[in-house]
């Protein structure tokens, strides 16, 4: 039985390749193939790898799972240009792998970055979403205002720069495995921060997952509320997203709407509390009429 919290054994889920045009993305596919689908998009700089322990507890409740290793973190979805890592791609990604594994409504859940992308799906193909669960990064709008007016948020967010000089955080961490180790463990664990660490050790990989910072444009603050039932959950201990962005993302949200703060979860929220998580994503998901 897969553990995240550090006990037991893990066993990697076997993926499948989705392709995309020129892009081939590996996707961890798993649970009932008719059942409600859930598409859980990971952040920086991990993998889906991230999801393991809330994937057994949503499988084991009948859902559908489909974790990809997205743009860049998918070696045979690597483009080389900064400009190939904009939103709309991202967004379209996520779309397009769940038509080519036949889904046409999903509840999307992301974390970090994967929040991101989840917001914009949601908002721009409420279509195809039947709810949303973010995970950290609140309502983009909320977070750009929080970046331009709290000076909290401000200066959590200083690393941003760094992150969208080319080349400059590739060069900083040649070498030197423990630098990023750091960023993980603790609160990780060895075995919960080994899959992203080994992603990360190739300089092309980390290289990709960088484009998506040096791909940020102001669409942010154009992209309306989410109008599909939302979960947001944020905690406390988190370094990089403050309370003033938390707070103000229900400002951004017309459709039904919750906030879990979760108290003393760091950021790595999916490994360090994959019960809350997978109990909130299936609260929304059963909040829900299914087709």
């Amino acid at each position: 039985m897969t553990d995240r919290s550090g006990e037991g054994t893990f066993t990697p889920l076997p993926l499948t390749t989705v392709r995309l045009g020129d892009l081939i993305f590996e996707v961890a596919d798993s649970g009932p193939a008719g059942a409600p689908a859930i598409l859980l998009l990971h952040g920086f700089p991990q993998s889906h790898h991230c999801w393991d322990g809330v994937v057994e507890r949503l499988n084991a409740e009948g859902y559908r799972t489909i974790a990809p290793d997205q743009r860049g973190y998918s070696p045979g979805a690597r483009p080389p240009s900064v400009a190939d890592y904009r939103i709309p791609a991202l967004v379209a990604d996520a779309v397009g792998i769940l038509d080519a594994l036949g889904v046409d409504r999903a509840h999307v859940v992301g974390h970090d970055w994967g929040a991101i992308v989840a917001w914009h799906v949601a908002v721009r193909h409420p279509e195809r979403t039947r709810s949303l669960t973010a995970l950290s990064v609140p309502h983009p709008a909320a977070f750009s205002w929080a970046r331009r007016h709290d000076a909290d948020q401000q200066r959590r967010s200083a690393y941003i720069e760094l992150f969208r000089r080319e080349g400059e955080l590739e060069d900083r961490l040649a070498g030197r495995p423990d630098a990023l180790r750091g960023l993980f463990v603790p609160p990780l664990t060895e075995q919960q921060a080994a899959p992203h660490l080994e992603l990360m050790a190739d300089r092309a990989s980390l290289t990709a997952a960088l484009n998506w910072y040096r791909a940020l444009s102001d669409e942010a603050d154009e992209l309306g509320p989410s109008t599909v039932p939302t979960s947001y959950l944020w905690s406390t201990e988190d370094q990089a997203l403050g309370r003033a962005g938390a707070l103000r993302c229900e400002q951004h949200v017309t459709g039904p709407y919750r906030f879990v703060e979760l108290d003393g979860i760091t950021h790595w929220i999916p490994e360090q509390d994959p019960a809350t998580v997978a109990r909130e994503i299936l609260a929304r998901a059963a909040s829900v009429p299914q087709d």
